[in-house]
This record gives structure tokens, sequence and C-alpha cells, in this order.
């Protein structure tokens, strides 16, 4: 019976552990989109751009000078470029594809990465 060498357990444990990580659960981001979140702001110091004032913020004026302040921080960092502005739009990241699509395509990989270990297994076996 065949039995997986040494390279192919820790290429089955790769992917086992990629899917892992990257699996999305299904109202949130996959613990590997939170880590990258987390890597670049560990300190939550980072602006993040707020969305538009509900309907009947605009009249309380503290609501809107402190929207139009976290608004201004935001821009005046992303107007710096480079790494800054790769760092504003990784903090709040999310999963390229919707979960069910992301799951499926997790599976497949995981399959082929299998039947691939499997195949060239095999072939070096017999």
């Amino acid at each position: 019976m065949w039995q997986p060498g040494r390279g192919q357990w820790w290429t089955l444990l790769t992917v086992a552990l990629l899917i892992v990580v990257l699996w999305p659960p299904s109202e949130d981001r996959s613990l590997g989109v939170k880590f990258v979140n987390w890597v670049v702001d560990p300190g939550d110091q980072l602006p993040t751009l707020p969305g538009p004032l509900a309907f009947g913020q605009g009249d309380d004026p503290s609501t809107v000078d402190a929207h139009d302040l976290q608004t201004r921080m935001y821009d005046e960092l992303y107007a710096r470029g480079g790494w800054t502005r790769t760092r504003l739009e990784l903090k709040v990241a999310s999963d390229p594809f919707n979960p069910s699509t992301e799951r499926q395509l997790l599976i497949a990989i995981g399959v082929v990465a299998a039947f691939i270990v499997w195949r060239f297994g095999a072939r070096s076996a017999t």
C-alpha cells in the first residue's frame, strides 16, 4: 500500500493549513484576512474612512466636525501614497469572493493538491 513520503506529507499539511487559514466564516472575514488587517495596523492607530452621515446627524455640528476630522485625517494619509496608502487599504480589506465561492475554490484546491500528491507518489512508489 502506498504511503506518502516526507515531502508529500509536508505538501498536504501546507495545503490543509492554507485551507483552514483562508476558510471564511459565514458572516465575517477569514483568519488570514484578519491577520493581514492586524499586521498592517497592530496598534489600531490608522484612521478608517467613515461612511456617510446617517439621516438626521447632519444637523449636529459636533457630529459633522468629528466626521470631517476623521475624513481629513484619512485623506491626508492616503495622499502620501506608497506603503501608507497600502496599509490603509489592507486595514479594511475583506475576502476577495463571497464565502460560498471562496469555500468552493478552497475545496477544489485541496482536492487537486491531494490528487497530485497521490499521483506523483504512486508513480515513484512503483
